[in-house]
């Protein structure tokens, strides 16, 4: 009988080590680790300024369904909230939670679709989806479907936020009935001025991104290497250039265009304030209908099927992939979070909500780059809920 040769010593250490690693993540202590890992503030401003990206899409539909609907804010701002700290802590990217779109789009044409209805297309949704991903299907659709068509729905995701985002500064809006008014002042609070104003500080803030980082390390070393042939005042004044560039570039512009138009909107509807009052909304369970489920199922759950399964598990992945290297998502588990989300929240009336490749690449662009960017957004929404 052949004797085997005795295992590489440093194989086997590495072995032993990696199943140790394995064990120990599973264990309180891993996991209370790797929550703490997964939200840290890679930079406070950054992380702060990119929780704001994905509201451009959020607050529309959301004051939208309660001004036309009688959504309850307070529960879904609660709930969102709390999947937003849940996943933040489970995936440590700044990993979005929209409302459902098509569900949402029916709703707002259709008087008759309301709040059961909703609740009822966002459970059914969250069962496929759950379905899909603890039987490993949707793994196996991730592997099916090719990346041109995932760059196909990024790119028209894309394009159809620039739109609307045209629309809404070129229009005025009423959300309620969501629909375009007539054109919008140039001068004002709300005026095209200030739109174009805010727009512009944005672009030049954020809008050349990880490129315009690297042209500044190019820019310092070169101005190192040049170093030698300038006088000291020639020198000072090419280091207050680059640290000047640094730090205008470092703003948080989302953040501040956000804060710009609250304090406008209380300006210019100061009475606003006394509608305030303090206590979370009355939380109950949704009572859906035989009607309802039908009505839910063939005009919401089934509309939103395939923009879910492709655009928030199937693009989130390849996007994650891409944004962060190392930090490959399975479909499965993102098609289970998105299940869970919508099983747990729709019975108390939070609306449906998902992952999206456009809410991750917005907080991305801003500087979101890990759990702690959603965690933020987290807090904000359980106060104001």
């Amino acid at each position: 009988m052949a004797s085997h040769p005795n295992p590489d010593p440093e194989s086997a250490q590495m072995t032993s080590e990696t199943a140790y690693t394995k064990m120990g993540s599973f264990s309180p202590k891993g996991v209370v680790q790797k929550v703490k890992t997964n939200l840290v503030f890679h930079s406070k401003w950054g992380e702060l300024n990119g929780a704001m990206g994905d509201l451009g899409t959020y607050i529309p539909i959301i004051l939208a369904l309660t001004l036309a609907r009688d959504l309850n804010l307070g529960t879904t701002l609660i709930f969102t909230g709390i999947f937003n700290i849940i996943t933040g802590a489970v995936y440590g990217v700044p990993m979005p939670v929209q409302p459902m779109k098509s569900i949402a789009a029916e709703a707002l044409k259709d008087a008759k679709f309301g709040v059961p209805e909703i609740m009822a297309a966002g459970i059914l949704t969250g069962k496929v989806l759950l379905v899909l991903g603890i039987t490993g299907l949707m793994q196996h659709v991730y592997k099916l479907i090719p990346l041109s068509v995932v760059r196909g729905i990024q790119l028209e995701q894309g394009l159809s936020f620039a739109l609307t985002a045209v629309k809404y500064i070129r229009k005025e809006q009423n959300l309620s009935m969501s629909k375009s008014l007539g054109n919008r002042k140039w001068f004002g609070l709300d005026g095209l001025v200030l739109a174009i104003v805010c727009l512009c500080f944005i672009v030049i803030v954020n809008g050349a991104g990880e490129e315009r980082s690297s042209c500044d390390g190019v820019e310092e070393k070169n101005a190192a290497s040049s170093d030698f042939g300038e006088n000291q005042s020639q020198q000072r004044a090419r280091k207050r250039r680059i640290s000047g560039r640094k730090m205008i570039f470092s703003l948080p512009s989302a953040f501040i265009v956000f804060i710009l138009g609250v304090v406008l909107a209380f300006i210019r509807r100061p009475k606003v304030v006394h509608d305030i009052k303090f206590g979370p909304s009355h939380m109950e369970i949704v009572k859906i209908s035989r009607h309802a489920w039908k009505d839910g199922f063939i005009n919401g759950a089934i509309p939103q099927l395939p923009l879910s399964i492709l655009n928030s598990v199937i693009a989130v992945c390849k996007l994650t992939s891409d944004l962060f290297p190392g930090k490959e998502f399975s479909a499965t588990s993102l098609s289970t979070t998105v299940g869970l989300m919508n099983l747990v929240g729709c019975w108390f009336g939070a609306m449906p909500c998902c992952h999206g490749a456009g809410g991750l690449a917005g907080q991305y662009k801003f500087g979101g780059r890990s759990g702690g960017c959603v965690a933020l957004l987290c807090a904000a929404k359980l106060i104001l809920g």
